[in-house]
């Protein structure tokens, strides 16, 4: 089964409908999940259907929200957070550095999702395959000599089943007798790791002393192998010449019949001086032509220098699957990027992988090399968004696009405005976390809708301070008073306010709306009077008479309110008679109450003759 099984079936299935409607003119829309495909007015030559025009809506893979990639997500986050944060006046060395250091962070994190992923693990293997080559070609940008080295490691990464047998060899109780013996032999002299075929080819000349010699040459030729070391004071042309040599006296034991008593051995000479049939009867060892490609350059050509690279990987590709054959995605990706045609890589992985993830995370790592100068700068913020808006299918993921919107210059405002609309407040703490991000990002028309949601659906739950303290976030004023209403409808009910702590808190929010303004400063008067400072708070009872901002369904409870003050001494009723004249006026109150009323301001004002009349000795 081809490693890119998993082909986005939205292209086949768009195609398909093209090949039905040939005669109708199509459009498209992509949206967040989907592709909606419908018939337009457009007329095209031709005959046309007399049916009715039909819409199609075409739904992507939904594996974005399996665990395991919404793990891919979190963590892969993270490191494209640091990786905008690296600064433009940092030396080119070390910014290259960090690159580097960054490619390495996603590979690892899909490396370890792959260790947990059983179903989509194909499809990750690819875009790890992938990604290490750019980073290899482009990122890391290795030059003549470090340029085999790394696709060595490349292949030895992703080609991992060679130590898994070699364990299995070496931990037999007769290794040399093994089956699977030569076959690990020469799949580490295909790899270019000839201290480890060392190792494996002793126990099989401990056994055959007759023809230790034999042995102790092929031996001798791995050891002496020339390997180029990029730290090292040799320069490439030296360790052309000696690789030259090297290679001449493998050829010369190969034209000596050194190796003729064993067929193996001079396999594995065959294999040393690239043997390019030789290397063809391996095919079941190298499983894939850029395998074959890297063993190739390993033995011919080890100084390849990049702008060469494309004709080797052109022709290996050819010579591996053979005329007849055509090449998988895969291979084609893997192709254009041996050719350094980025452009193209980009594009074919847009269109073969399941989903944006990749394209997205590897254009923003190259956009910060600097890789994409020469293409249009606006395909890194369209294949960003392209991103989002296929990771959104899964709601779950809402609070990582935040930062990638940050990051999208052109339309990232505009997307994340869009895209909080679609967030759903299913809690106070959710609503909490949305509104904050939007304050952080001064998103004011938001953050009132936010605060009016959760303001509504609170006041429905008859949660009055929660209520209360959303509108007030809002800046809601109409909605402030329905609620103060409310608190004070409640308090008539019950004789007690609730919510103690906000009416207690509330600042210069009280000042919203008059009838806020009147609840706090009510409230206010409820814990002076508790606190026995009667006189403060006669006085602010007063103040809330004289200002007419209480409702006059309180005007009653007010002067109930003030009966047990004007008992008080401290408390005058001096220019207070005609706050409670209209009061006494209203046929609907009790004259019971009335009664009393009167009496106590009879007696207020009376002790207050008395007491401006008394000379004080």
């Amino acid at each position: 089964e081809p490693l890119m099984r998993n082909i986005l079936m939205t292209e086949a299935r768009l195609y398909e409908y093209i090949y039905i409607y040939q005669t109708k003119h199509l459009g498209f829309e992509w949206g967040p999940g989907d592709l909606l495909v419908y018939e337009t007015n457009y007329k095209l030559q031709g005959p046309r259907s007399a049916s009715s025009p039909s819409v199609h809506v075409v739904r992507r893979d939904e594996d974005i929200c399996s665990p395991i990639l919404r793990k891919l997500f979190n963590e892969s986050h993270l490191i494209f957070v640091g990786l905008q944060k690296i600064k433009e006046d940092v030396p080119s060395k070390n910014k290259k550095s960090q690159f580097v250091s960054i490619s390495k962070n996603y590979r690892s994190v899909i490396r370890a999702c792959m260790e947990e992923l059983q179903q989509n693990v194909s499809i990750l293997l690819a875009i790890e395959l992938i990604w290490n080559l750019c980073e290899v070609l482009f990122i890391d940008a290795a030059p003549a000599g470090s340029l085999l080295l790394h696709l060595l490691d490349w292949v030895r990464l992703h080609k991992s089943d060679v130590d898994t047998r070699a364990r299995e060899v070496l931990q037999s109780d007769s290794p040399a007798q093994h089956q699977s013996y030569w076959d690990v032999v020469i799949s580490l002299v295909l790899q270019g790791r000839t201290d480890e075929a060392r190792q494996v080819l002793s126990k099989q000349a401990s056994l055959r002393a007759e023809s230790s010699s034999v042995f102790k040459r092929m031996d001798v030729l791995l050891q002496n192998m020339p390997i180029f070391n990029p730290a090292g004071t040799q320069t490439l042309t030296e360790f052309d010449v000696k690789w030259r040599h090297w290679h001449e006296e493998c050829d010369r034991c190969l034209q000596d019949n050194t190796f003729a008593s064993n067929r193996h051995l001079e396999t594995i000479c065959k294999i040393l001086v690239g043997d390019e049939d030789t290397l063809l009867e391996q095919r079941e060892l190298l499983s894939t032509w850029y395998h074959f490609l890297v063993t190739r350059l390993l033995f011919t050509h080890p100084t390849i220098k990049p702008p060469d690279l494309h004709y080797y990987a052109q022709s290996s590709m050819n010579m591996f699957l053979g005329p007849r054959a055509s090449p998988e995605p895969l291979d084609i990706i893997l192709l254009s990027a041996f050719e350094f045609d980025l452009h193209q890589v980009i594009k074919d992985c847009s269109i073969a992988l399941n989903n944006w993830w990749f394209v997205a995370h590897l254009t923003d790592l190259l956009d910060h090399c600097k890789l994409l100068q020469s293409h249009n700068l606006q395909c890194v913020s369209h294949i960003r968004s392209s991103y989002l808006s296929y990771m959104h299918v899964c709601v779950s993921l809402w609070q990582l696009a935040v930062d990638y919107f940050d990051h999208c210059p052109e339309f990232g405002r505009v997307y994340l405005e869009l895209q909080i609309e679609r967030v759903p407040l299913d809690t106070e703490r959710k609503a909490i976390k949305v509104l904050r991000i939007c304050e952080d990002r001064q998103m004011s028309e938001q953050v009132r809708s936010i605060c009016k949601i959760m303001a509504k659906r609170a006041l429905r739950n008859n949660r009055l301070g929660s209520a209360l303290s959303w509108s007030i976030r809002a800046k809601d004023a109409a909605f402030a008073t329905l609620i103060s209403e409310r608190f004070l409808q409640d308090y008539s009910n019950k004789g007690f306010f609730t919510d103690l702590d906000l009416l207690d808190n509330l600042g210069p929010a009280m000042l919203l709306s008059d009838r806020l303004t009147f609840l706090g400063k009510y409230r206010e008067f409820h814990r002076l009077y508790g606190e026995k400072r009667f006189s403060e708070a006669a006085r602010l009872l007063l103040s809330l008479m004289t200002a007419k901002i209480a409702p006059r369904s309180l005007w009653m409870t007010l002067l109930t309110d003030a009966l047990p003050l004007l008992e008080q001494k401290e408390v005058k009723t001096a220019n207070s008679l005609s706050c409670f004249s209209s009061v006494f006026q209203d046929e609907d109150i009790e004259s019971t109450k009335t009664e009393l009323l009167r009496l106590a301001l009879a007696r207020n004002l009376a002790m207050a003759i008395v007491k401006e009349g008394t000379i004080e000795t």
